[in-house]
């Protein structure tokens, strides 16, 4: 009865194969919400493209863009109270040996699925829209009819900037400062609420008297820990690292959203919520592995950006290698493609043209070989060579930056010159105090010593072998050659 109970790996196995299917599940939920998103997209634009108002159909792209971005997050809005519960809970039935253990992979859990959650419908406008929609006369549909969605002609630079603003924007408004004030509120009023139900009231003379402040503290919101504050700053840092290149304000807003934040969260934690408990902590955990890695992330990310979706690259590879004359002039016409309008599929024409005549030719923006080359609609030379220029630029721009920031880490130490100082100065004074003590107790078993010599002159040999021996055990000292006693301590500079 009274023997220890070891959990055995066949007794874990179970909460492990259900954390694996259940992250990934909800991994894929989050694919799924933003290929619903993406349906969204493509039948909106086809339907409002076929409106009779002409206002309508000039502006499908905003409109389209807009309110799926909207959609957007909303969804992340609520998969993200949603994905919270379930890390906890899987958490949970891992069974983790220590509180630490518990926090670290609850903390990996939760920033796992609301990574996924925040950034996904990001990374599709920034690296996958627009690179699988074919090409005329072998487009791809994602159903019959219904064509994958391209980007705009000027690149989806803009729409992701578009994206990341709303979404960052709307999750600092709504997540960050509404719910911060919100939730308690709510909380404490159905507690509230809740308990007088339950306690019947009592009718005496203490009723009239003014709560106490132990009451008024209990009916406060219990402190759940500081992981939901770190949470909120480690997704916003995303924000502001991972696609800066498409939106460089996003710095400026985190800065006034993180001023409104100092004051909401003293509020929140001076008037909503019950005093904390003092814990010791030696730095923030694996919160610093967290942004060390989100650091390193958003290098690749700004350069893929940088490199894919803008046009970065194609213009300076045709004013450097293509342009006769080294200018801009005629970038646009070098980037798009020719295609014979015979080679359309029956059905898929074009209807109602506005050209009075026939049309043999269309341009779109590709680098593919025109329709009387032998490999007709194939990629061409220029297609690889600013592939290769886009794939080069990544390359550099990683090292030159990872070499920067660990230069520039190199050349800030970690602690300060003038704190430095005032460490050594510590030591120093530590070091001399401990000498002094040393050489005054060394001077006092001296005279010691000296007194016991004098008074006992005639003793035995044996007798002097015994004090001296009694000496050293009291005062772990060595008689140097001279004949002085110095001690142990004092022979080392470092305490």
């Amino acid at each position: 009865q009274h023997e220890k109970e070891k959990l055995t790996w066949s007794d874990r196995m179970p909460g492990y194969a259900a954390n694996f299917g259940l992250i990934l599940f909800m991994v894929m939920l989050t694919f799924s919400a933003v290929f619903g998103v993406i349906v969204y997209r493509i039948t909106t634009a086809a339907a409002l493209s076929f409106s009779s108002n002409e206002t309508t159909r000039s502006n499908v792209r905003v409109t389209v863009t807009a309110t799926a971005v909207i959609i957007n997050l909303v969804v992340i809005l609520i998969l993200d109270e949603i994905y919270g519960a379930v890390a906890k809970w899987l958490t949970e039935i891992e069974i983790p040996k220590t509180e630490k253990t518990f926090e670290e992979r609850l903390i990996l859990k939760a920033f796992l699925l609301k990574f996924v959650n925040s950034y996904a419908p990001i990374f599709y406008v920034a690296f996958f829209k627009g690179r699988f929609v074919g090409r005329p006369g072998r487009y791809v549909y994602v159903f019959e009819g219904y064509r994958m969605e391209e980007c705009a002609p000027g690149g989806c630079l803009m729409e992701l900037c578009i994206q990341l603003s709303i979404i960052m924007l709307g999750k600092q408004l709504i997540q960050n400062n509404l719910f911060e004030i919100g939730i308690p509120k709510l909380k404490k009023l159905f507690r509230k609420l809740k308990d007088e139900r339950t306690e019947p009231k009592e009718m005496d003379t203490n009723q009239s008297k003014d709560p106490q402040q132990w009451d008024l503290d209990y009916i406060l919101e219990p402190f759940t820990g500081l992981t939901p504050e770190y949470m909120e700053m480690i997704i916003q840092f995303g924000f502001v690292t991972l696609f800066v290149a498409s939106f460089p304000l996003a710095p400026l807003f985190a800065l006034l959203n993180n001023i409104i934040e100092v004051r909401l969260d003293a509020k929140k934690f001076v008037t909503e919520l019950r005093r904390p408990d003092a814990v010791r902590a030696k730095d923030i955990g694996i919160w610093y592995n967290i942004l060390s890695g989100i650091g390193k992330l958003s290098v690749i990310i700004n350069a893929f950006v940088i490199a894919v979706t803008s046009d970065f690259i194609p213009r300076l590879m045709y004013q450097y290698a293509y342009s006769q004359n080294g200018t801009m002039h005629g970038f646009i016409n070098h980037t798009l493609s020719y295609f014979n309008v015979s080679h359309l599929k029956a059905g898929t024409q074009p209807q109602n043209s506005l050209f009075a005549q026939d049309v043999l030719f269309c341009r779109f923006k590709d680098y593919r070989e025109p329709p009387w080359s032998p490999n007709q609609y194939e990629f061409s030379k220029q297609y690889w060579a600013v592939l290769s220029a886009r794939l080069a630029f990544v390359i550099l721009f990683q090292n030159l930056v990872m070499f920067l920031s660990v230069l520039v880490d190199w050349l800030i130490p970690d602690i300060p010159k003038d704190i430095s100082q005032q460490i050594k100065k510590e030591k120093t004074v530590l070091v001399d105090f401990f000498l002094k003590e040393e050489h005054e107790k060394l001077k006092l078993i001296e005279s010691f010593i000296t007194h016991d010599k004098r008074k006992h002159k005639s003793g035995t040999r044996s007798g002097t072998k015994s004090r001296r021996s009694r000496a050293a055990s009291f005062s772990q000292l060595t008689r140097s050659p001279k004949g002085s006693f110095t001690s142990f301590s004092s022979q080392h500079t470092v305490v």
